[in-house]
């Protein structure tokens, strides 16, 4: 019998396809036990979703009630909180009749309805018509406060791209709306995480905003390189398969150790080598995934300016300070410094590119690589 492919991409890993974050655990599991709202902040695809979900998974779940809710799909207030009070019923309690009786007892105001589909235990939702005048949103919000009062237990809700409320209308304004009565709560502890990364810092970092200072700010880091040689080793080892630390060394060079292409690279090359993977093997992976990658990265592209393609072309080439010097102008076509403080600011508003300090980098390492293969300057 084959072996399994011992790596997962394009899910949020657990169990053994997870890999290092000790620490990182450690501070998350003391932190959400304890009542400590953190906000977990980092580029896309450096595993915040897998890190939250494998902390959950341990929790002791008849005393602590984790509540995981996924905001993507989202576009305004009213969709949050049918989100919101849909997940908060539904998984603190598996009985259906419990799931009713919750949202009649606690969201009466509401006059909640249910429905129902093939498999009831899955296919549920609850339904309630809300007016903004009718100043019912604390009662939704306070849901999760009043289960667990009545439940004697503590509950942890995980908000997964919480940077999608910035699009919503009156955005600060349901920010405050959220504040005011999540602070106020002792049972209950938040975290936060999304993907994109500039937003969540500003609603977390910024004195301004509602949000700020509501708890613990967790900036996670890349897996270091000597991290990712145990574990592909490892699972290559473990699957009667053989790879070298330099070439794990070339896959975390060429994902610049993110996570999730780390891990879909190894998938690939696993899946195209033989009892010991060849360099070719490496190159021919490599290729597959710009392949797999390009119709994405195409559509990104498509969205971008000359002048913002002409800034990515340079930092495609290891520029990565000094744009504005006259030289970086001419060659990339950036036509004046003050275009390019304006190519910044707008790269980074489209979540393409991150700045520390000085410096200027890519946050999708296989989009800078992609970019770089397509290069025509001189």
């Amino acid at each position: 019998m084959a072996s399994v492919n011992p790596f997962l991409f394009g899910k949020a890993v657990v169990g053994d396809y997870f890999t290092d974050r000790q620490e990182d655990a450690k501070r998350l599991t003391s932190n959400l036990t304890h009542g400590i709202n953190t906000i977990i902040i980092s580029p896309r695809r450096w595993g915040k979703t897998s890190l939250v979900k494998k902390v959950i998974s341990e929790f002791d779940h008849s005393s602590i009630k984790p509540i995981f809710i996924d905001i993507f799909q989202c576009k305004s207030e009213y969709e949050f909180y049918h989100a919101f009070a849909d997940a908060v019923i539904k998984q603190t309690s598996s009985k259906i009749d419990e799931w009713v009786e919750m949202a009649k007892q606690f969201l009466s105001r509401i006059s909640p309805k249910f429905s129902f589909g093939p498999d009831p235990m899955n296919d549920f939702t609850v339904f309630f018509d809300w007016n903004p005048k009718d100043e019912i949103d604390a009662d939704i919000l306070d849901l999760p406060e009043k289960i667990a009062q009545r439940n004697n237990i503590k509950i942890v809700i995980c908000l997964d791209e919480f940077q999608q409320i910035a699009d919503f209308a009156h955005s600060e304004s349901f920010q405050k709306k959220l504040r005011s009565v999540w602070q106020h709560q002792q049972n209950v502890t938040y975290c936060m995480f999304g993907s994109k990364k500039h937003l969540m810092e500003n609603f977390f970092n910024h004195k301004s905003m509602p949000f700020y200072k509501f708890g613990d700010m967790m900036f996670l880091k890349k897996i270091p390189t000597n991290e990712w040689i145990s574990f592909i080793s490892d699972k290559f080892t473990e699957t009667g398969k053989k790879i070298s630390p330099k070439q794990i060394t070339r896959i975390c060079d060429v994902t610049e150790n993110q996570s999730s292409y780390v891990q879909h690279l190894s998938w690939i090359v696993w899946y195209k080598s033989g009892k010991t993977v060849t360099e070719e093997d490496i190159e021919q992976s490599i290729d597959d995934l710009l392949e797999q990658n390009k119709v994405f990265f195409q559509r990104e592209v498509e969205q971008l300016t000359e002048l913002q393609m002409n800034f990515l072309r340079a930092l495609a080439n290891n520029i990565t300070t000094g744009f504005s010097s006259k030289e970086v102008i001419r060659k990339y076509r950036l036509e004046s410094s003050a275009n390019v403080n304006a190519i910044k600011k707008a790269l980074i508003k489209k979540d393409i590119i991150d700045v520390d300090g000085q410096r200027i980098s890519f946050n999708d390492a296989l989009f800078r690589l992609w970019i770089q293969r397509q290069q025509f300057f001189d």
